[in-house]
């Protein structure tokens, strides 16, 4: 079972995951606070060895309904204490509630400790403070292809020139659960290096050739690499924040058609969703923009090799691309027109289309439209919950005039 699917079929498990991140992440505050551990690479580090495993919990559900019940009993374990205490004199009443409180613990279902502790790193809930943006997906291929390109391959399948060569045969990072792991893990990685578990190193750091701000630019692009040949497979993946140019529009948290289409004139105008258009290479574009574009991208190069990279294609000419109000790129449509249907959804969640029935009076872009926005995407990543793909606010270098 899949853990997007876990997540649907076991809504609960949403909190229960927010309540263990939120609980790890307080307490880290908590420590530094008080002075009780550093700031390393512009965050507090995590100072024990392990850390709770959100994300193991959904590969097995099974084991998250023994935590889930396990914390009932705890919660139990407590009340019966209270009032053994409030018992006061009541001899007999007290043994009786500490007894039930003994039995409660003894008996209560607890997930195995190899799923609810991993091992963890200082960097461990390190989140990335650098924007998803098409400039920082292209620099950090420039860090790629300085670093890491002999060993892990041009693709990232780790099939580069020196993979043989290494202790250990360099790892792909077209693997879906790879990008499941928290950013802060990904960091240590990059920046400690790998070693094995006897303890050979089998990858160095990279601490002395990237700052810490390079160093999650060369994540994003990973991410965006990995994307264009996970995307029918995993399925979601982060529109990149782009310069834009967006005269009389305001930016508001709303969906977003990306078009790369050369000769937007015929396009229709549509009030559902906010319009980029990526102009080809070359194109000069005017101080008035088409009637059905609300904003043109300013970045061209950029922007573009980011979106080749993040949905694997070097066409994009005739490319339409949705993506939903908070930022998750859920539909393509390659035929440089305005008819959509439900086949153009590269987001699929496991039930998707039984939330939305069909209805004659819509079209099939309003049932996409209908079909995306009742489905939010909900990705777990190191067992936190990210809702939404990634900032979405102003246009990065130019606000709407």
């Amino acid at each position: 079972m899949s853990p997007d699917r876990v997540v649907q079929e076991a809504p609960w498990l949403l909190w229960l995951l927010e309540a263990m991140q939120r609980g790890q992440e307080g307490l880290l505050r908590l420590w530094h606070a008080l002075g009780w551990t550093p700031v390393v690479d512009g965050q507090p580090v995590w100072p024990w060895a392990q850390r709770l495993a959100g994300e193991h919990l959904l590969l097995d559900v099974g084991q998250a309904r023994a935590l889930a019940g396990g914390l009932v009993a705890a919660a139990l374990v407590v009340v019966l204490l209270l009032l053994a205490w409030l018992g006061g004199r009541r001899r007999r009443l007290r043994w009786g509630l500490l007894a039930s409180a003994g039995l409660v613990a003894v008996l209560a279902p607890w997930p195995s400790a190899q799923v609810l502790w991993v091992p963890a790193s200082p960097r461990s809930f390190h989140h990335n403070p650098v924007p998803f943006s098409d400039t920082a997906i292209a620099a950090g291929a420039a860090h790629y292809q300085r670093l890491c390109v002999a060993c892990h391959g041009t693709t990232g399948n780790g099939q580069g020139p020196q993979a043989a060569r290494q202790a250990v045969w360099p790892p792909s990072f077209t693997g879906p659960l790879l990008w499941r792991r928290a950013d802060g893990a990904l960091l240590h990685a990059v920046r400690q290096g790998v070693a094995t578990v006897g303890g050979q190193p089998s990858m160095p750091g990279f601490a002395e050739q990237l700052t810490v701000a390079q160093s999650w630019e060369l994540l994003h692009f990973l991410r965006a690499q990995a994307a264009g040949q996970l995307l029918q497979l995993s399925g979601c993946w982060a529109m990149p924040d782009m310069a834009l140019r967006c005269p009389g529009q305001p930016w508001q948290r709303q969906r977003v058609r990306l078009v790369g289409l050369e000769d937007v004139q015929g396009l229709l105008p549509d009030p559902r969703m906010l319009t980029l258009w990526l102009p080809p290479e070359g194109r000069a574009v005017g101080a008035t923009l088409p009637a059905a574009v609300d904003c043109v991208v300013t970045s061209g190069p950029e922007a573009r090799q980011a979106l080749r990279w993040l949905t694997g294609s070097e066409a994009l000419q005739q490319t339409q691309l949705l993506a939903d109000k908070s930022g998750w790129l859920r539909a393509r449509n390659d035929r440089g027109a305005d008819s959509w249907s439900e086949g153009d959804l590269v987001c699929r969640l496991a039930d998707a289309g039984a939330a939305v029935p069909a209805s004659t009076a819509e079209d099939s872009l309003t049932r996409l439209l209908r079909s995306m926005d009742s489905q939010p995407v909900v990705y777990v990543k190191g067992g936190s919950l990210h809702g939404g793909a990634g900032r979405r606010g102003a246009p990065r270098d130019q606000a709407a005039s």
